[in-house]
Parts: structure tokens; sequence; C-alpha cells
């Protein structure tokens, strides 16, 4: 009978942490950042994929990616050009233009490089009492450098370095106390590859991408060393699988999983201030925290508990399918909760390879009307070369 009443209690104390944590009305809690421009993908093909790429076949813009990839690639050098434009339902000057490059040594050892410019467009300046200063064009940009090796014949590792620099007021300012915002970050990546054995296949690979981007110093626009900002520090993860059906036809199926590892804004009490002056938080937890400290934070510090934690994370689906390795169509699938910015979309996309030269473009067609994304349609051309002693061989 005791054990009958001991069970009793514990489904009665589930019950009330169930509706403890679900029963709260939730509200939007978007997390953000400066320099948002490094989440945005540089490149057509990730593109058309719904912004996949942690673990897909490597290419020029794998240093967005997932670098590690660098170290499985096959050809010897290339270089990759694109643009795209942002924002296109709102404003038609807004855009990314990146150029990407890499270099293999050996069987085991690759090096890459690129920069992303991201213009904000022509804004106009005005005073205080809107007297207009000039037109001005806000521009961010960052350049990238990596090391890819092979750790064993199904493993690779890769560290990259980055500079970031972001100049939101272009012009100068005697009365306020404002400058451009500089940082330098660091990636961390892994990436499996795996040749499988099916019957029935021609060939078929699993893949598995991780990597942990963008993890550096906070980003300040004043000479204030209380007021700075979070990069975008991020967590990539996810696996891919490919089979040859034939000698012409190979598809591949694509899983991206995202989580911003920057503390999650906290709720408020209304109208409420501690002694020093700030606001006295009422769920969450003080975002007010060193980088690494907040990266090991984001796990736990959302105000609504595990489920906003699981909400913070943006799932991403996609398949590619090549025809003779020559041309290819693409499509994926973005989604992101409807607290965390509500961003859902799917993607469409295309590429073609001749020789030496590669061009993909994407296209996204967002779930929600008048969403800002929408129009984007974006293209990158590619530039893969052999050795010359390969080349004459083949």
């Amino acid at each position: 009978m005791r054990q009958k009443k001991y069970r009793l209690a514990l489904i009665l104390a589930g019950c009330l942490m169930i509706n403890y944590s679900f029963g709260q009305e939730q509200q939007q809690n978007v997390i953000t950042t400066a320099v948002p421009f490094l989440m945005i993908a540089p490149d057509a093909r990730g593109g058309g994929m719904g912004d996949v790429g942690v673990s897909t076949s490597p290419d020029a813009y794998s240093l967005f990616w997932n670098p590690a990839k660098y170290a499985f690639i096959e050809k010897d050098f290339g270089a990759g050009i694109g643009y795209v434009p942002w924002l296109r339902g709102l404003v038609n000057d807004i855009g990314l233009a990146s150029v990407s490059g890499f270099k293999r040594f050996g069987d085991k050892q690759a090096i890459a490089m690129s920069l992303r410019f991201f213009s904000m467009g022509e804004v106009m300046f005005t005073n205080d009492v809107g007297q207009e200063l000039g037109a001005v064009k806000p521009n961010e940009w960052a350049i990238d450098a990596t090391y890819a090796r092979k750790f064993s014949r199904t493993l690779s590792g890769a560290v990259a370095f980055r500079f970031i620099y972001s100049n939101l007021v272009p012009v100068n300012y005697t009365k306020y106390d404002v400058r451009p915002g500089m940082s330098g970050a660091a990636d961390i990546a892994l990436y499996y590859h795996k040749e499988l054995d099916i019957k029935g296949l021609s060939g078929a690979w699993f893949d598995f991408g991780f990597n942990i981007s963008n993890i550096g110093a906070k980003i300040s626009y004043s000479s204030s060393s209380t007021l700075r900002d979070f990069i975008p520090t991020n967590l990539r993860i996810g696996p891919s699988f490919t089979m040859d059906i034939d000698d012409y036809n190979r598809i591949s199926i694509s899983l991206d999983l995202n989580k911003l590892l920057v503390p999650t804004p906290p709720i408020y009490y209304a109208d409420s201030l501690s002694p020093d002056g700030n606001k006295v938080i009422e769920k969450g937890r003080n975002p007010d925290v060193s980088p690494v400290a907040g990266m090991i934070q984001s796990f736990y510090d959302a105000p609504y508990g595990f489920k906003e934690e699981m909400e913070e994370i943006n799932v991403v689906v996609a398949a590619e399918y090549w025809y003779n390795k020559l041309f290819a169509i693409r499509a994926g699938y973005f989604w992101e909760s409807k607290y965390k910015g509500d961003r859902q979309f799917f993607t469409l996309g295309a590429g073609l390879r001749y020789n030496v030269f590669g061009l993909d473009f994407s296209y996204l067609i967002p779930i929600q009307n008048n969403n800002p994304l929408q129009n984007t349609l974006q293209f990158t051309l590619l530039f893969n070369f052999d050795k010359v002693g390969a080349r004459d061989k083949e």
C-alpha cells in the first residue's frame, strides 16, 4: 500500500512539473548577435540545399561549412566566386560577395583562404534635428584561413582563423563615441568519411561533420569596455548519405543541425531595478559573461527550460542528385522555431560542371508571405584544377 502511495506521489509530481514547463505562455525570445553576416551561406550549392553543408562532399566553399572537408577534396587546387543578394524583399542594394580558394598538399593536407564582403547599401545619416549629413555605405568583411589534415583514412580535422571588421557608421562623429568594430575568431572542425559496401549499388558513402565556428572575442563599436556584443559562435553537426545508383546517377541526402552558442536573453521583471541599476532577471541567467562561459551557458540558460533549448536548434534537410557528375539538381528545407525567428523556407538549386569550370545557382521560396528573404537568387562560379602530371596521365 505504501509503495502505491509513493508511485502516486511521483506521478502527481511529474504532472505538476510538466504543467509548469509547458503550461506557461511562452513568448518570442530571439537570440541576436553582432556581425550576423557571418551566418549567411556564401555559395549557391549550400544555398540551394537549404543551408546544408557540414557533411556534404568538399568543394572550394568548405571553409564556411566545415574546413575539415578540405583534407578529402579530390582536386589539387581550386577557387570560387559568389554573390548573394540579401533581403531582396525589402531593398535591392544589400548583398554578400565572396571569394574562396584552396590548395592540397599530398594526400593528407590542405590549406584554404576566403574573403567575404557584406554591403548594407546606401544609408542617409542625419543629426539630432534631422539635417542630412550625407549618404554613406556601411559594410562588414571577414578574411579566413584554415589548415586541414587527415588523421586516418576516414577522419580529418581542421582549425580556421578569422579576422572580422564591421564598419556600421562610416562617418566621423565628434559628438558620439562610435568607431568600427573588430574581432578575431577561430573554428574547430572534424569530418568523417566512410565508404560503404552495399549490394546493388556502384558505390556508397556515409559522412558526418562537426564544426564550431566563430569562437572569438566580443565586438565593440565604442571605446567603452562594457558595451560589447557576442559574435555568432555556432555549432553545426550532421550526417550525409551518398549512393551511386549506377555509373551515371548519384543521390545524396543530408541533415544539418545548428545552434548558436551564445547566451539566451533572459526574461526581466517589468519596471524593476536592482540596487546597482540593472534590470532584475525573472527567468533565465545573466547574459553578461565571457565568450567561453557563454558557449557553455548556452546549453542550459533558456528562460523556459529544456523545451526552449530544443527550439534553439535549427533543422535543415536536403537532397542532391547528380547525372554523370556533370549536372545537379538540389532541394532543401530550413526550419526555425517561431519563438526564435520563424525562418522557414524551401530552396531549389542546380549545378553544372564542365572540365575545370562549375556554375551553381539557387532560389529561395519562403513559406510565409511577404518574407524579406523571398526572391533570393544566388550564383557561384567555381574553378577546379588537377596537377599538370595528373592531367597529362589522364
